[in-house]
């Protein structure tokens, strides 16, 4: 347990000429709101407050920022509002904690509604003031390290928000410390198998390595000693999370993971780091392609140093970083480091590059209105941009892995986006949908009067690039709804004889539209073209009742029984649109979602809705068009068994194929189908086709599967 002692030996280290009774009162006023209030572990809740305050204090920042470490959970649990923490500690204090203040709930819809507005929130606070994240950040971190004494379903939910957002946060502001231990927190919640697999892995020659390591530390030493190169020389072993991607993406052994190892050379230049890198190519011999110069190129989250891989006589392969104090500093804490920020100070938004990528991220989900678009996006947004690529002038395009010559024309202006026809990469013309590598000098060709292909979704990685296309296919197909609508219009009131330009004219029929939430008559327009409102329906809430009587009466029986015939939910589907009955439902053939999972509902033309799972690939390329998401829920019926597909990487060994189909029968689940294969590497793979009743089956299917020996990772579809 921390005590606020030690936070304020910190502080007084770090900032002596600060004013710590600022510190000391906002520990008094903590203890003083939060008495009698108690964690999931029962230890005191101050306890929390002062152990933020510690990590924030870690990270040296000001007196200010680590009191609100002492009081950010204030106005949030407790009955004080805003104004008094203003009137306590000044308005600069009041700030961060409103930024960190997560939305009441009960002014939001849906749990992932509330999630989506508390990031947005957080974001635009960041822009104004980067402590506040800081701050989040170490209220994160702590709540991961004890996030062992919550209920099991909360922890995998936060630790998976911890990986998809927090952690990648971290990355951006280049806080490398404070990532790496998320991520591992996280990993070890969300899959522990694979984490003691890998721990196991490395432990069982740590003793080996850790000697490799001192030897070759000594080796460097000795050798820039001779060429008079004062520096610092450190070795590491890759976190866990870290080897487990490499791993899981490269389909290698752990021991052929290149960066396992790693010597980090601190010095006191930037000429030093060059001298250096000469001293490790003589000594060992380097791997082509494995020579990174961030020195040269700096990471977008500021990030800069030399990266090689060298291969050791006997074999052993092992990365060495090599970079100036300075640059240590920012890598270990990233925006922490920052010297405007230790004084407390605000990002100037005129002059510093630095942000340029949080504002832009800002900028672009302002006007995203659909929360799981704005978490979806988010989460592309945040991952490392980790290739470089350059423009034939010369100006450097930092996007992220895999992205293609569309991503970069978007990265130039929208309008360069909008208007490629085709691209050459080092002077040669290739395909939009090429993937782009480091040091590709890309001239991207446009057209005028060419615009954005709905295909481009299927290839584009950022959000920049998505969200323009999706808004010309937003424009355009708006406007073909609304003639298809007018059409549908005319064509109902003409088979019962009614002038409905008439109802238009006296706004009769703008009044009936607000009932379906339609305030112009574009709005109704589009609603009909895309089926959600019908025009018997509207026809029939303009008319009189003795008109309805008369115009009607002979057309009702066949036009009810064709409606009930086309759009009739069968009597044993599991799914139905909420708040609207006699629709056609069905679930998409590409992921063939199982009761229970998330699902979202697309309208399509003429076939009532498809329901998706939100895991599908094809999700985020069919809701560009917010207008035709509906919402789908799952209904108590059950319509039997779904078959569901599961491939199994496994280290091949014996008994491993009797093992996995023994534990599916334990648990009573059918199998239909399996086969096996072997690889060169000591690796399989099993493709087993099960029956399940619903989603939790298949999950307790798949942690039954988990439990055996030498499982690396279940995917299934």
């Amino acid at each position: 347990m921390v005590k606020f002692e030690e936070v304020l030996a910190k502080v007084k280290q770090f900032h002596p000429n600060d004013d710590l009774e600022v510190l000391k009162e906002a520990y008094r006023f903590s203890a003083d709101q939060h008495k009698g209030q108690h964690r999931e572990s029962g230890e005191p809740f101050l306890n929390h407050p002062v152990a933020v305050a510690n990590i924030l204090a870690d990270m040296r920042l000001d007196s200010s920022c680590v009191s609100v470490g002492l009081l950010h959970d204030v106005v949030e649990d407790t009955v004080i509002p805003l104004k008094k923490i203003e009137q306590h500690f000044g308005k600069d204090i009041a700030n961060i904690i409103n930024g960190l203040t997560k939305i009441r709930k009960f002014h939001i819809d849906s749990k992932e509604a509330e999630q989506a507005e508390n990031f947005r929130r957080m974001f635009l606070a960041m822009v104004d003031d980067i402590r506040v994240v800081l701050v989040k950040l170490a209220d994160r971190l702590h709540n991961m390290r004890t996030l062992k004494f919550l209920p099991p379903e909360r922890r995998t939910r936060i630790a998976q928000e911890t990986l998809d957002i927090y952690a990648p946060i971290a990355h951006r502001l280049g806080m490398g410390k404070i990532r790496g231990e998320l991520e591992d927190l996280a990993f070890i919640t969300l899959s522990p198998e694979s984490y003691f697999q890998i721990e196991k892995e490395v432990k069982e020659k740590r003793k080996i390595r850790k000697k490799f390591l001192n030897d070759t530390k000594e080796k460097l030493i000795k050798k820039c000693k001779q060429h008079k190169i004062s520096c610092t020389v450190e070795s590491r072993i890759k976190r866990t999370y870290s080897i487990y991607q490499k791993v899981k993406n490269q389909k290698i052994p752990v021991e052929q993971v290149y960066d396992l190892l790693a010597i980090r050379i601190i010095t006191a230049s930037v000429d030093d780091c060059y001298v250096v890198l000469g001293i490790i190519h003589n000594l060992w011999q380097p791997v082509p392609g494995r020579i990174k110069d961030y020195i040269a190129l700096p990471r977008p989250n500021m990030y800069q140093s030399i990266h090689t891989s060298v291969i050791e006589k006997r074999g052993q392969p092992f990365e060495v970083q090599i970079r100036t104090n300075e640059m240590h500093r920012v890598a270990e804490e990233g925006i922490a480091a920052h010297w405007k920020y230790k004084l407390g100070q605000k990002t100037d938004k005129n002059d510093d590059q630095r942000f340029l990528w949080l504002r832009h991220l800002v900028e672009w989900h302002q006007e995203v209105n659909d929360p799981s678009d704005f978490l979806r996006a988010l989460k592309v947004d945040l991952y490392p941009e980790e290739v470089y690529t350059f423009s034939p002038k010369g100006k450097v395009v930092a996007l992220p892995r895999q992205a293609t010559p569309v991503d970069f024309a978007y990265a130039i202006h929208s309008e360069v986006g909008d208007s490629c026809v085709g691209a050459k990469v080092n002077g040669r013309i290739v395909s939009l949908k090429s993937q782009l590598k480091n040091g590709d000098i890309v001239e991207i060709q446009t057209q005028r009067g060419q615009f954005p292909n709905r295909d481009w979704l299927s290839f584009v990685k950022t959000y920049r690039a998505r969200n323009r296309i999706k808004h010309y296919l937003n424009v355009n197909q708006k406007k073909k709804a609304i003639e298809l609508g007018r059409r549908i219009l005319e064509k109902e009131a003409r088979r019962y004889k009614i002038n409905i330009k008439k109802y238009i004219e006296d706004g009769s029929l703008l009044n009936v539209a607000q009932e379906f939430n339609c305030a112009k008559m574009e709005d109704l327009y589009v609603a009909l073209g895309f089926g959600r409102v019908f025009g018997r329906t509207l026809l029939s809430k303009v008319l009189s009742p003795e008109e309805l009587k008369d115009r009607f009466s002979e057309k009702t029986g066949f036009l009810s029984s064709t409606v009930k015939k086309v759009f009739r939910r069968p009597l044993q589907d599991t799914l139905k649109v909420k708040n609207i009955d006699d629709i056609l439902v069905s679930r998409a053939k590409c992921c063939n979602p199982i009761k229970g999972e998330e699902i979202v509902g697309y309208l399509t033309r003429g076939k009532g809705v498809a329901v998706h799972a939100t895991r599908c690939t094809n999700v985020g390329n069919l809701l560009y068009n917010a207008d035709r998401k509906v919402d789908v829920l799952w209904t108590g019926i059950n319509e039997g068994l779904y078959g569901v597909k599961l491939s199994i990487s496994v280290d091949d060994r014996r008994g491993m194929l009797a093992e996995i189909t023994s534990q599916i029968s334990k648990i009573k689940t059918n199998i239909k189908d399996i086969e096996a294969q072997s690889f060169e590497d000591n690796r399989g793979l099993i493709n087993v086709t099960i029956e399940v009743d619903d989603i939790k089956h298949l999950e307790k299917t798949i942690k039954s599967i988990k439990m055996i020996k030498n499982i690396n990772e279940i995917v299934w579809q």
